[in-house]
């Protein structure tokens, strides 16, 4: 029977790493132009706002050809955390933003975050729509001196934690309190090998980013409470410090994974 916790399983990954990955495919030539603005908003609708040269908020694929001289290399997805900065330039607006939302883009001289906004249709319909901020980077900005993982390290720390933060959940009996988490975090030792990458990455960058996106999907369900109350405050203190190194290492999954080299 599905749940909300599977049902997650099969939502979209963040967006930052869909637009680091299209992106620096078509900058490869790898996928066209005219492809990538779709293959990064799915069903939504993608803004941009402050892009260079613009006045007003433009479509995505309006803005794209604002990154068309950069190299795949200089477009790089970022998922910091609060004591984790990874990946940041210095400190200043878009280092403070990035921190608050949890994912960025770093692309050249620019930044990009997205910003989601939820609507209601007069039918009653929810909907989102999502809204790239654009801020100018500091001129030779340093990147965070903590250095990121490759895919291998990266896909071997995801596979260490899965496994200690499952035996935690034993432990803690999470079964019994929050059964649609224990069935989801069993479901990703069966990965069916889908992958959202576009071409140009190998093999096992597809990996680590297929099990990487389910997982984060199923992590972001984990920081709700538990329906009803049905854990209470040392319950949910305990899960929390169970995820906690699994959360890490599948943000760092997710960077590595969107980062890799690209085979032309």
């Amino acid at each position: 029977m599905s749940t909300p916790a599977t049902g997650a399983a099969t939502l979209a990954p963040r967006r930052s790493s869909r637009f680091v990955a299209w992106v620096r495919a078509w900058r490869a030539g790898l996928v066209p132009y005219d492809e990538v603005a779709d293959a990064i908003a799915g069903n939504e609708e993608h803004l941009v706002a402050d892009a260079p040269g613009t006045w007003t908020d433009v479509p995505l694929g309006a803005a794209l050809p604002t990154l068309a001289k950069l190299s795949p290399d200089e477009i790089r997805l970022v998922l910091p955390a609060p004591g984790d900065p990874r990946g940041l330039p210095g400190p200043g607006d878009f280092a403070g933003a990035a921190l608050v939302t949890g994912e960025a883009v770093v692309a050249g001289g620019l930044g990009l975050i997205p910003e989601v906004r939820s609507h209601t249709s007069g039918s009653g319909d929810c909907f989102e729509t999502v809204l790239w901020r654009v801020y100018p980077l500091p001129a030779n900005a340093p990147a965070a001196s903590l250095s990121l993982p490759g895919a291998a390290e990266a896909e071997a720390e995801l596979a260490a934690a899965l496994a200690e933060t499952t035996a935690a959940l034993t432990r803690l009996d999470v079964a019994q309190w929050r059964p649609e988490l224990a069935g989801a975090l069993a479901a990703l030792r069966r990965p069916d090998g889908a992958t959202d990458l576009p071409p140009g990455f190998d093999p096992r960058a597809r990996r680590l980013f297929a099990r990487a996106a389910v997982l984060d999907r199923v992590l972001a369900l984990a920081g709700h409470a538990a329906p009803g109350g049905a854990i209470n405050n040392y319950e949910a203190q305990q899960r929390d410090a169970a995820l906690r190194p699994l959360t890490a290492a599948c943000r760092q999954a997710l960077v590595a994974a969107c980062n890799a080299p690209l085979r032309f």
